[in-house]
């Protein structure tokens, strides 16, 4: 029976195909069908490997189940399905069908039993995140989007070398827990970290996400990182140093998001705070902080997504997205306000909040470990990220001055969107079992106990506190902050010309001395043919007995070497 069940990724990604010649409310029934049966039929699987293809002498396992992959398949599904209703109004005909290839593409990652398979649908997902990034059809989105193909093609190289290095050197093309011991797993692990947007190859996330549409940067939010946190937690848990590079991503996101005036690039560098604790989870190894990792990828997918779709209204509303021409709009937006202001405080781990339950198990993890400095660095990053997301983004937004703009709320379908994800903001707040259930690992945790409750509202107390405080240091200006992109845009373009130059100049000199040998040698080759010369000149008949006699000893000597 197994060969009759169905790829979830798959339902999405040729149902894609048939979207762009749909019309009218056909058009919008089937945008919602298609992530529910892609949903349906991946809790129709049993858990283990239910396809098997054997190619080149491996086997490969195309579609596998277990509880990691189905958590992750199911937000995945989830996740276009909102971010399809939120699109419906989306006048580009491209964008919904690339989007659903992109998610697709993620749920093949996610049930892929083998590293093959993962590239196959990795490169896929790249290919439908590029369509939804060039669906925006402006300027600045085709220019983003060259660096991001280009970042994308090098990561797969990358990758595509490592596991090509792991089917030579195992002969075993199961993706399985590995270490990184050799060089072919190192490649793994770099091309992984690429998605997930790891520092100094991060540039392409604030400068790729938003430039695509209203609608396009929800879209691009959910998935491309999140595959990354799941490849992490399958092939490298408990891979020490990956606690440091999830503690730099964490601080590196928060201080370029306090910097930054553009609403989306500010939930931008926030993926890349968020995405860090969950590679410090997956670092610290542990049942806990897998689990913690899972579900802050889980619930972050949610939040975010809640985030950029109430910065996606207020750009669809306005056409402005730099928070100095922003401000005052919960007068005439107070539902996106409210939806916007419960992203926020979910990001920021408020209590009754989804982000709540998720991050604490990740800094319960580090405490369990007896790792006190990176629980330290944890907790100051919780107030880091409600200075930037928690309150920076709805203040300067909706609040703060009066900008005298009068938007009004989006259309049902964008509302409906927006508020079925504050719910879920809240609902896996108040009742986080039905995720624990899903987890990995059995969950012994309570996260409402009175200590850490209070510890939070007092960080996030002290936070809001010294926000408020350094409001005039914050006032935002029309400006551009940049970050790691000044290497790809200062130093390494200034080594390539001046390598550049050398070439030029090392050509041209070898050139000119292989132009002035050319020249003395066809001088001797002419002096040699004219009368006299070597060629033509008359041989005594004892130079050629000679030279007839050493050629023969010669061809003695090399015949009996053995």
């Amino acid at each position: 029976m197994s060969e009759w069940l169905v790829h979830p990724g798959l339902v999405l990604v040729f149902g894609a195909f048939a979207l762009p010649f749909l019309r009218g409310g056909t058009r919008g029934a089937a945008v919602l069908a298609l992530p529910l049966l892609a949903l349906f039929c991946l809790w129709q699987l049993p858990e283990g490997t239910s396809w098997r293809v054997h190619w080149l002498g491996y086997e490969l396992s195309p579609l596998a189940v277990d509880k990691l992959s189905r958590l992750f398949a199911t937000i995945f599904a989830l996740m276009a399905c909102g971010g399809g209703l939120f699109a419906l109004r989306q006048q580009s005909r491209l964008e919904i069908p690339a989007a659903y290839v992109y998610a697709g593409s993620a749920i093949g990652v996610a049930l892929a039993g083998d590293l093959v398979t993962v590239f196959v649908f990795w490169e896929l997902m790249a290919v439908g995140s590029t369509l939804v990034l060039w669906s925006a059809g402006t300027k600045t989105a085709w220019a983003a989007s060259r660096r991001y193909v280009m970042i994308h093609l090098f990561g797969g190289v990358v990758l595509f070398a490592g596991v090509t290095g792991h089917l030579l050197e195992t002969g075993d093309a199961a993706f399985v827990r590995m270490a990184p011991d050799s060089v072919a797993h190192w490649l793994i692990l770099i091309g992984f970290l690429i998605n997930a947007g790891a520092p100094p190859l991060s540039a392409w996330l604030p400068d790729a996400y938003p430039e695509a549409s209203w609608s396009g940067t929800v879209f691009l939010s959910a998935f491309t990182t999140k595959t990354a946190v799941y490849v992490l937690l399958r092939g490298f848990p408990g891979t020490e140093f990956l606690i440091w590079i999830g503690l730099f991503m964490v601080f590196y996101g928060i201080v370029y998001a306090l910097l930054e005036n553009d609403m989306r690039r500010i939930l931008a560098y926030s993926i890349v705070n968020q995405v860090g604790f969950m590679v410090a989870g997956i670092g610290i190894g542990t049942e806990m902080a897998l689990n913690g990792a899972a579900a802050h990828a889980f619930t972050h997918i949610i939040y975010k997504a809640l985030l950029l779709m109430s910065a996606g209204a207020v750009l669809a509303a306005t056409g402005r997205r730099k928070c100095s021409e922003l401000g005052g709009l919960f007068h005439s937006m107070p539902l996106t306000t409210i939806c916007g202001t419960i992203g926020a405080l979910a990001i920021s781990s408020f209590p009754l909040t989804s982000g709540f339950v998720s991050k604490s198990m990740v800094t319960q993890a580090a405490i369990d470990g007896h790792l006190l400095w990176v629980w330290l660095l944890l907790a100051a990053a919780s107030a880091g990220v409600f200075l930037h997301a928690g309150i920076k983004f709805p203040w300067f937004v909706f609040f703060q001055k009066d900008s005298g703009l009068r938007p009004s709320d989006p259309p049902a379908s964008m509302r409906w969107t927006m508020v079925a994800f504050a719910f879920l903001c809240i609902a896996l707040g108040i009742w986080p079992e039905p995720l624990y259930r899903m987890l990995p690992y059995a969950v012994d945790y309570v996260p409402y106990t009175a200590a850490h409750v209070l510890t939070q509202l007092q960080l996030l107390l002290f936070s809001g506190l010294a926000f408020f405080v350094m409001l005039p240091w914050l006032k935002r200006t029309p400006t551009v902050t940049l970050d790691v992109d000044w290497l790809w845009r200062t130093p390494l373009p200034t080594l390539a010309r001046a390598v550049g130059r050398a070439h030029r100049g090392l050509r041209d000199g070898l050139g000119a001395r292989a132009g002035a040998f050319a020249a003395r040698l066809s001088a001797d080759i002419r002096r040699h043919r004219e009368p006299g010369g070597l060629l033509l000149r008359s041989w005594p008949t004892g130079s050629m007995a000679l030279w007839a006699m050493t050629m023969l000893l010669a061809w003695l000597v090399l015949y009996y070497i053995p």
